[in-house]
């Protein structure tokens, strides 16, 4: 926006010919005036500012999607300390609540169809069949069930007494919840914010069971024609351990920003830091070619944003990412104290499966909460 023209400036009055007007100092010829100075040195400015705009935009003007939340507060799986993960009742649960962003995981039908869903085999622990059977053993892979055949299954409860149910005693269980497939999911959340959620959606691939998806490339595909055709794709984030499908989308939607997603730990090491040779999750790149830093090798890689598991996170870690213009969003961390700690360390957001606590702990923090998006009225969309 131009400025208006200082009072002093080319408007200037000039000498009087009314012979009892007060004299006034001559100007030089050919000279200007200091208001007129004034106003071509911050026009220059101006034009200065906005010529480096555009030869040096910020990561996220880059990378589009417009500004991203200051303090991103993601529901994880919607809000699966509260409700069924991965479900419509989970999602719409998480934005009556109030996250910035949400977070789920997606597998592909053997039909090509998206669906939000954590395993890639059905898992014992929250699966019943039709008759209401829970899962004795490992289902079959999702990649291997047309969209159909998944629906007869019920992801609604946790099986009494397994590991799950002992994690998140105050989950509500529900009957009848079927694994949906993205594009609800997509149509609840625009419905309820008026076109205003953001996402956060992880591509499961393993390459260590290729048969049990979709090529990683092909899955990557999939999700940026699905997000394009839902007309969100300038409010989504794409996630992955495996390395090789945000290549993909890097090179077919650069406009969709990159979660990296790491994680050290007995249970899952995609880095491999230390080990001979190259991770099979990392597209080709080695952590130990640089020095042994994620975040580096993160921006190499073409990332936006570093996702570690939130015990492997170190402060120096962080201020490195933050120097690389890497935003850092640790997952998944659920006790207030690990929060407040977290955010007092300066990650630009967190991933929970208790939205409502960590909005407690911004709360407490002085920081903006999101808003909260009840849905009443709101027609279903199962």
């Amino acid at each position: 926006m131009a400025a208006e023209p200082p009072a002093d400036g080319p408007n200037e009055p000039t000498a009087s010919n009314d012979p009892g007007a007060a004299p006034h100092r001559r100007r030089r010829r050919g000279g200007l005036s200091r208001g007129t100075t004034v106003w071509l040195v911050i026009t220059a400015i101006l034009l200065a500012i906005g010529l480096a705009t555009l030869l040096f935009p910020s990561e996220q003007a880059r990378r589009g999607g417009g500004p991203l939340p200051a303090f991103d507060l993601q529901g994880h799986r919607g809000a699966r300390g509260l409700y069924p993960e991965n479900t419509l009742p989970g999602f719409a649960a998480a934005l009556a609540l109030g996250v910035s962003t949400l977070e789920m995981d997606l597998a592909m039908t053997r039909d090509g169809v998206l669906v939000v869903h954590h395993d890639r085999r059905l898992a014992p622990e929250r699966t019943r069949r039709a008759d209401g059977a829970w899962l004795e053993a490992p289902g079959p892979a999702l990649f291997h069930l047309s969209s159909a055949e998944l629906a007869a299954y019920d992801v609604g409860r946790l099986r009494p007494g397994s590991g799950a149910a002992e994690r998140f005693p105050d989950q509500q269980g529900l009957d009848g919840v079927r694994v949906p497939r993205l594009a609800q999911v997509l149509a609840l959340a625009e419905e309820r914010t008026g076109g205003a959620a953001r996402y956060s959606l992880e591509i499961k691939t393993s390459p260590l069971a290729p048969e049990e998806s979709a090529a990683p490339e092909a899955f990557a595909e999939a999700l940026v024609k699905a997000l394009t055709e839902a007309k969100v794709e300038e409010r989504a984030l794409v996630q992955s351990f495996d390395w090789r499908s945000l290549r993909r989308v890097q090179e077919i939607a650069p406009e969709i920003p990159t979660v990296y997603l790491s994680a050290e730990r007995s249970w899952l090491d995609n880095l491999e830091r230390g080990r001979p040779g190259v991770s099979p999750w990392t597209a080709g790149l080695d952590v130990d070619d640089f020095d042994g830093s994620v975040p580096r090798t993160v921006r190499r890689a073409g990332g936006s944003i570093w996702a570690p598991y939130y015990r492997d996170l170190r402060e120096a870690a962080l201020r490195e990412a933050h120097r690389l213009r890497l935003r850092v969003v640790p997952w998944t961390v659920n006790e207030p104290a690990d929060m407040a700690s977290l955010i007092d360390l300066g990650v630009d957001g967190l991933i929970t499966d208790y939205p409502d606590r960590l909005r407690r702990v911004m709360a407490d923090k002085g920081l903006s909460l999101p808003p909260a998006h009840p849905g009443h009225g709101s027609k279903s969309v199962e």
